[in-house]
């Protein structure tokens, strides 16, 4: 997950350095399941973190480039893939995504629960994040459905969009892309007193039309 602004910056730095390991270390699910079987090819990874997602890609072919907002995320993501064998297959960059973006095309775009705390609109960086999947090209959506059941007080200003939301919001050309999921699904995610929990999130995937991939 990445945010926006110098402020945030400093806050994910701060939370990744006050832990040896934020997230699990796998990569996402969706991923696994939606990616598997896909030509591999160039992959952007938006929001990498500690570069589960992006270590898997490189394990299967895929040539990565990884972004974060945290320059301490980066620096762990980097030394993870050095132990996975697969530093050389993976750029990794520091981007605010609000203020920049990676240059260039992708056979995969990946973003997986890319929320912003600024001013930043995630709408934009994901309408960014279209037009730089490369013609028969994925761009894959996952995000969250709605708080998780252990949250006392949710924002009730916080909006999570649905699937169909998400598509519409990205503004894609007619005839140009092909919805391939929409839709939304439960997992097991443990909350912060260590007990199971079940969590609705969403998926988007859809190609941009062009060659076979």
């Amino acid at each position: 997950m990445t945010h926006g602004s110098t402020s945030d910056e400093a806050f994910w730095d701060t939370r990744y350095g006050g832990n040896d390991r934020v997230w699990s270390g796998n990569a996402n699910t969706v991923l696994v399941r939606e990616v598997t079987g896909l030509v591999p090819g160039s992959a952007l990874d938006l929001g990498c973190g500690e570069g589960a997602d992006a270590i898997w890609l490189a394990r299967r072919g895929w040539r990565v480039t990884a972004t974060d907002i945290s320059r301490v995320a980066l620096d762990r993501a980097a030394r993870h893939a050095a132990e996975a064998g697969v530093a050389d297959r993976i750029d990794w960059q520091h981007h605010d995504l609000g203020a920049s973006f990676p240059a260039g095309t992708f056979d995969l775009v990946s973003a997986h629960f890319l929320y912003f705390r600024g001013d930043t609109s995630r709408e934009e960086v994901l309408r960014t994040a279209a037009s730089a999947t490369a013609p028969g090209g994925v761009l894959l959506i996952v995000g969250h459905a709605g708080f998780p059941s252990w949250e006392e007080n949710p924002d009730p200003a916080v909006r999570f969009p649905g699937p169909d939301q998400v598509v519409e919001s990205l503004e894609l050309p007619d005839g140009q892309w092909e919805v391939l999921l929409s839709e939304e699904h439960e997992r097991t995610q443990t909350a912060p007193d260590g007990r199971p929990s079940t969590r609705t999130d969403n998926a988007v995937k859809i190609r941009r039309v062009g060659a076979d991939r």
